[in-house]
């Protein structure tokens, strides 16, 4: 792969690259339509990194579907995919492996839910953009945290003036539930009863005004818990770094973040709330 990139690269290609655990979904497929349309040769990773799970049994539940993953991305017109085994990313192993000075953005929301979850991400996203070397990396605003993370990541390794971070926009399904792979575990019922986390948002979103935030936050978690939710959080916070935003001026840019399960099932999903 890296001969082949470097051939590319050396005749001025611009390499976009669009990692993901597969399990693929439209949201993962529109991650390649951007880079297709902002790069000449597309790079994709299909890789379910064990490192951030910081759940044995959610590693293990993880859906793997590899041949459907390789249709859909030939499909999609990608040029290069990236198939590594656990060996090929880890060659050292999965223990002691480096940790990365996250701050704030590391104890809180996700951070707080899933501890070592951010490591692991970090540890991989170092190793595969170092195989890759993109010029355009592109990531979905699903995992909002995540993609705050990532950024920082860049900043960290020194990448940040060579790798643009694109976040791309949340694709949803008709009825709004965000698109994941961890929606083909949903039963038929619970996938029905899915949409309260997008509908718990958007009442966020149309219905805050300035001042204090706990009440709408508190209506929003109301709205989960009656439907069988259990609701690790639901929080209101700056766009730009995470801090909450406990009174809202009216201005300032917040975005609407929540993390709940249902059956077992863990959903997450955030709403911009004033673009």
């Amino acid at each position: 792969m890296q001969e082949f990139l470097e051939k590319k690269r050396h005749d001025g290609k611009k390499i976009g690259f669009a990692p993901t655990m597969g399990a693929l979904h439209p949201g993962h497929l529109s991650l390649v339509s951007q880079a297709k349309k902002q790069n000449d040769i597309v790079v994709t990773s299909l890789f379910v990194n064990p490192t951030q799970f910081n759940d044995p049994e959610d590693f293990k539940k993880y859906p793997v579907t590899i041949e459907s993953d390789i249709l859909l991305f030939e499909n999609a017109g990608v040029d290069v995919l990236f198939l590594p085994s656990v060996t090929d990313v880890y060659s050292q192993g999965i223990n002691n492996l480096e940790q990365y000075e996250l701050g704030f953005l590391e104890t809180i929301l996700e951070g707080k839910f899933r501890p070592g979850h951010f490591q692991g991400v970090c540890q991989v996203m170092r190793r595969l953009l170092e195989f890759v070397l993109p010029d355009n990396l592109y990531i979905g605003q699903k995992d909002y945290q995540q993609s705050m993370v990532i950024i920082k990541l860049t900043e960290l390794l020194g990448l940040d003036k060579k790798i643009m971070v694109h976040i791309c926009p949340t694709l949803r399904e008709k009825d709004g539930l965000a698109m994941s792979s961890r929606n083909t575990r949903l039963g038929p019922h619970d996938r029905v009863t899915a949409t309260t986390i997008f509908a718990a948002l958007r009442h966020i979103k149309e219905n805050i005004k300035p001042g204090h935030t706990k009440a709408i936050k508190d209506e929003a978690k109301s709205m989960l818990e009656q439907k069988g939710f259990t609701v690790d959080y639901i929080e209101v916070a700056n766009v730009n770094t995470l801090q909450p935003v406990e009174n809202w001026d009216g201005k300032e840019r917040i975005v609407a973040l929540a993390a709940a399960f249902l059956s077992k099932v863990r959903l997450i999903d955030n709403m911009v709330v004033n673009p």
